[in-house]
């Protein structure tokens, strides 16, 4: 049995990687610019993705389906703020100032949303997989909050930029937002084919124009010298198994619903955000951490997702 869910989940992995690919290619052979993968980027964040969010809540969501929808969110914040905490277990070994806080940001902070739902379109079947977009967008509403708020303030030097509230407002949290409050109040009902069909066209771009922006943007990273490898080490330890490990024994220990365990132990395994060496970018801020903990959370989830997943496929086969 664990020797058949590695096999599923690393033939998923290998689709995502491959997707991921052609974005680094092209990237590498300067077909695709700086400038045109962060305009990609921004299409996927503030266009396609919350489009996507919105058609498949609006469509999917009814709060008798999920009464306990509001658990999603606060599982977000629990895995940002469980990562945050479990870094200052090795901040002793870290250092202090700059390459604490980035290594704080890369342990509390995955990528929580491209990777997850384009394993869960690889990997689940129908009955599943419809479920799992609808917690994964619910769980991306807590994670939006914090990333392009606090994610971004700690990031950036205090006196250079203040939190303002606006900024818990992302396009995703907004798409959130709308497509529940049209679900709950019955909205969807007036809502046409001939507008709905075009957004949902336009939000099944996301996952394969996600994947090459992700690609790409690991090609631009340049993951440096051997400085820092101490550090990049026990990020990839911290967060790609010892998380990950903990989430299995949480939902033994509770006896969490299959979907919701999965959703919490995937979220775990995640490798850190892409969108980290973003914000660094766009704020003109020095990279110690970020570029290589990306670059090598990503290498060495190819073979630590499929282990994880297996396993909790093995000790929590569905019922």
């Amino acid at each position: 049995m664990l020797l058949e869910s590695f096999k599923i989940t690393s033939l998923a992995m290998a689709q995502i990687f491959l997707l991921g690919g052609i974005g680094y290619f092209l990237v590498r052979r300067n077909l695709l610019g700086d400038s045109c993968l962060l305009t990609l980027g921004r299409l996927s964040m503030d266009v396609t993705l919350p489009m996507m969010i919105f058609v498949q809540i609006s469509r999917e969501f009814k709060f008798s389906l999920y009464p306990d929808w509001w658990i999603f969110p606060l599982m977000s914040l629990a895995v940002t703020f469980a990562g945050a905490l479990a870094a200052l277990i090795f901040l002793p070994l870290i250092g202090k100032g700059r390459r604490m806080t980035e290594f704080v940001s890369l342990a509390a902070f995955q990528n929580s949303g491209y990777l997850p739902l384009a394993l869960i379109a690889a990997m689940l079947p129908r009955e599943h997989a419809g479920p799992m977009f609808i917690y994964t967008f619910l769980f991306l509403m807590g994670f939006n909050l914090l990333i392009w708020s606090f994610g971004v303030y700690m990031l950036s030097h205090a006196q250079e930029r203040k939190f303002s509230p606006a900024s818990l407002f992302s396009a995703p949290v907004v798409a959130t937002l709308a497509g529940l409050l049209a679900a709950g109040f019955g909205l969807n009902r007036f809502l046409p084919d001939f507008l709905m069909n075009p957004l949902k066209m336009t939000g099944d771009c996301t996952l394969p124009l996600a994947l090459f922006v992700v690609g790409g943007g690991l090609a631009r990273i340049n993951p440096g010298d051997s400085a820092g490898s101490r550090q990049v080490f026990l990020l990839c330890v911290l967060k790609l198994l010892l998380l990950p490990l903990a989430g299995l024994a949480l939902v033994g220990l509770l006896k969490m619903p299959y979907l919701t365990g999965l959703l919490l132990v995937m979220q775990l395994a995640m490798p850190p955000a892409t969108s980290l060496s973003v914000i660094v970018m766009t704020g003109n801020n020095r990279d110690l951490l970020i570029s290589r903990g990306i670059f090598f959370g990503h290498l060495a989830s190819l073979l630590t997702i499929p282990l994880i997943l297996s396993m909790y496929f093995t000790f929590f086969p569905a019922k």
